[in-house]
């Protein structure tokens, strides 16, 4: 016998509370995982740190080649379609491999497949400093598809390791992320111009702390205990749910807007007149802005009636200052960077921040969640992509304002949908394990 569960309304315990909660890609299994016992408080340090550390690593490669493109394109003669082609893969396969994170995490082990992310890591960032076209692009997909994987493990690791200490760990690793694509912004044209000497070894070069913390992982994965485990839940009529479709759009659209600016806010800026150190500034201390939002707005978001406004508003705000950047005169690109950095931010956070508030139990929130980053990452993927494409038929990027003014709108609509103060018309089954 199934026994299923369902929740009609959102009860205020759980909405004060959601800013804690973490999504588990474990969430189905049966038995549930179980921390490991750590021997003393330095172990837990030491856990905790390599933690923050993995996630400091799953970022670069994004900015790093955002930052060098022009260089990249000349020395190759990559065409501006192949550029837009090369700043989609790692996005698109952000959709396309984190559904598989939580079976390898149930057959293998959290611990384990997350090495075997960080050497993959390594591995295709080091293969970029060949300078070959093809090899590039094939280091790019082996990096991104350790990097959805990496994605949906870290929350879950975090949630059973440090149960009471779950705000302060959600945030050190958020900033790790934020930090990692900050340095790679800001780091990788000073080596390239001072110690590496091309762009393949500065693109290369971000292989070095991958394979420290690859390093520092190893011992740790290895003596963990995995307990095999089966899947004990389903849950029913997710996809069918217009709420879910408004959730995933929602996620899916500011992706796409967040990776256009990842891809392509270094070359609009070198197009503006700054040169390469001066724009890697810029978008690092954009990127930095981030974390500022990230923790600011799910404690503002939940303590609204609905999210709604709170949706639309960061939109406005990430939209404008981005059209701003476009237009405005140079002097005000940099307030406008951070304002832009805020927003966007700021709606990574909300769009997270949704998928647990509008579901009735966890397990619905780990399904939304593989169904959002899923779905909503491959849509990301063609943000990117049309930038290039634009910038390859017009010569410029002031002709991707359109898009941008597009891609707001989108999000605008389904955030609004998104952050009503309702729950996604699913339900969970507990199946009957077979003896």
């Amino acid at each position: 016998m199934n026994q299923t569960f369902r929740q009609d309304r959102v009860e205020p315990s759980a909405i004060d509370a959601i800013d804690d909660q973490l999504i588990d890609a474990e969430a189905d299994s049966l038995p549930p995982p179980q921390a490991p016992v750590l021997a003393s408080p330095a172990a837990r340090i030491l856990l905790g740190a390599s933690l923050v550390l993995i996630a400091f690593n799953l970022r670069p490669l994004f900015s790093s080649l955002s930052v060098l493109l022009p260089e990249v394109m000349q020395a190759t003669g990559l065409s501006s379609a192949g550029a837009s082609l090369l700043t989609t893969l790692p996005v698109l396969c952000l959709g396309i491999f984190a559904p598989f994170a939580p079976r390898l995490a149930q057959r293998y082990g959290a611990e384990r497949v997350l090495l075997g992310v960080m050497a993959l890591v390594t591995l295709g960032t080091a293969l970029r400093g060949f300078g070959s076209v093809p090899i590039l692009f094939a280091a790019t997909f082996i990096v991104g598809a350790a990097i959805a994987v990496g994605n949906v493990l870290l929350p879950g690791l975090v949630k059973r390791d440090f149960p009471d200490s779950m705000a302060l760990m959600t945030g050190l690793y958020t900033m790790a992320l934020c930090a990692g694509a900050a340095a790679a912004s800001g780091l990788t044209l000073p080596i390239e111009h001072y110690i590496a000497g091309s762009w393949s070894a500065a693109l290369a070069a971000w292989a070095v702390p991958a394979f420290a913390v690859l390093l520092l992982w190893a011992p740790q994965a290895f003596a963990s205990r995995h307990q095999a485990s089966h899947s004990g839940f389903r849950v029913t009529g997710l996809w069918r749910d217009r709420l879910a479709w408004q959730v995933t759009l929602f996620m899916g659209l500011q992706s796409a807007l967040a990776y256009s600016i990842f891809g392509w806010l270094a070359p609009i800026l070198r197009e503006r007149g700054f040169d390469a150190i001066a724009a890697g500034a810029i978008v690092s201390v954009s990127v930095m802005a981030q974390v500022v939002a990230c923790l600011a707005v799910p404690p503002i978001a939940v303590r609204c009636r609905n999210q709604s406004t709170v949706n639309v508003a960061l939109v406005v705000v990430a939209v404008i200052a981005l059209l701003g950047i476009l237009f405005a005169p140079t002097w005000m690109t940099l307030p406008l960077a951070i304002l832009q950095g805020l927003g966007q931010g700021g709606l990574i956070a909300a769009a997270m921040t949704v998928i647990v508030l509008r579901s009735p139990d966890p397990h619905v929130a780990s399904h939304l969640s593989g169904m959002a980053q899923g779905v909503g990452y491959i849509l990301a993927a063609i943000g990117p992509l049309l930038v290039g494409l634009i910038h390859g038929w017009t010569g410029s990027f002031a002709a991707s304002a359109m898009l941008f003014a597009a891609l707001g709108l989108g999000v605008a609509v389904m955030g609004f949908g998104a952050g009503r103060s309702l729950l996604v018309g699913a339900r969970t089954e507990r199946l009957e394990a077979q003896g």
